[in-house]
């Protein structure tokens, strides 16, 4: 078993192997998060999700700079697509970041999809957890690309960058895909490029509409450029000014209390589905019940009742 106290004391390599085992799904895996868990609960996670080709990974590039000039230790976990051969993550975000690869203080992670529907790897919130309780207060989640099935990132982070880039057009389909409600910051990164105006003038317009902006926090909108350095300082103020409003609301709270339930649930439900399979597959008759029901001389509605019946009884 991987001592739990290592990671809490910074060891580098144990964090390394825990977030491995995570991944894989080993053996053990239940008992090292529930070790670790009373451990969790002190990072800030910030979300960073947006188009191919938006920028990301150069913008969190700079985040990680800015967090170690205030002297935080850094989680980056960076959510890649999945090898169809290997089943590992294409990216290499540790050669894209490499200049912090000689930080003890930062600690960067690629995840492969493995082939799950949203942009985010599976075993993404373990992993926070385990990088929570190794010390890094800043943790940020770097995500695949934007969609509706990326709206879970809502479900990680609690403060969410939506990034975008002018004169590429994808605001509009981040409008249509509703990216916009899980936007605590909307950044229009390679502002360089010009013609920033449209897209931030839509952004304005947009929360103008929305019923959900009109009181509480309105998403600013700040733009970047990593090539000449503007507006880096900027949003690294925005986001602390966010972390700083939700805790002082009280919405920040209510989202952790939120997300709570919704993982105690989802954990219940993996392991009743686990359950409901074994039991399935042990129990008689089954070919003979899915021949009848194939032939419809029964239905698989009323066969379910009496089958979740029977796996009560039998509990």
């Amino acid at each position: 078993m991987l001592e739990v106290s290592k990671l809490i004391q910074g060891d580098k390599r144990t964090a390394a192997k825990i977030i491995t085992l995570i991944e894989n799904n080993g053996a053990g895996k239940q008992e090292l998060l529930s070790q670790l868990y009373p451990h969790t609960g002190r990072a800030h996670v910030i979300g960073i999700t947006g188009s191919p080709g938006a920028g990301k990974s150069s913008l969190t590039d700079e985040l990680i700079k800015q967090a170690r000039q205030s002297g935080h230790k850094v989680g980056v976990v960076a959510v890649d697509p999945t090898s169809p051969i290997s089943g590992g993550a294409l990216l290499g975000d540790r050669i894209r970041m490499q200049e912090h690869a000689l930080d003890k203080d930062v600690f960067i992670r690629s995840m492969g999809t493995r082939g799950c529907l949203g942009g985010l790897a599976r075993a993404t919130k373990d992993v926070v957890k385990v990088l929570d309780a190794y010390g890094c207060r800043i943790i940020i989640i770097e995500t695949v690309g934007v969609g509706q099935s990326e709206l879970d990132i809502m479900h990680y982070a609690d403060t969410t960058l939506v990034v975008l880039t002018p004169g590429a057009g994808d605001h509009i389909q981040t409008i249509k895909a509703g990216i916009m409600e899980i936007a605590d910051i909307f950044v229009i990164n390679k502002s360089d490029l010009g013609n920033t105006k449209k897209i931030v003038t839509d952004i304005e317009q947009m929360l103008d509409m929305s019923p959900r902006f009109q009181t509480g926090w309105r998403p600013p909108v700040v733009e970047t450029s990593v090539i000449n350095q503007q507006g880096i300082a900027e949003l690294w103020s925005v986001i602390n000014n966010h972390l700083q409003y939700t805790g002082d609301s009280g919405e920040l709270q209510e989202a952790v209390r939120k997300r709570l339930s919704m993982e105690l649930m989802e954990l219940v439900e993996e392991d009743l589905r686990n359950r409901l399979w074994d039991y399935f597959h042990k129990s008689e008759g089954t070919s003979d019940l899915i021949h009848l029901m194939a032939k419809r001389k029964t239905d698989p509605y009323t066969e379910a009742q009496k089958f979740l019946n029977n796996f009560l009884k039998e509990r």
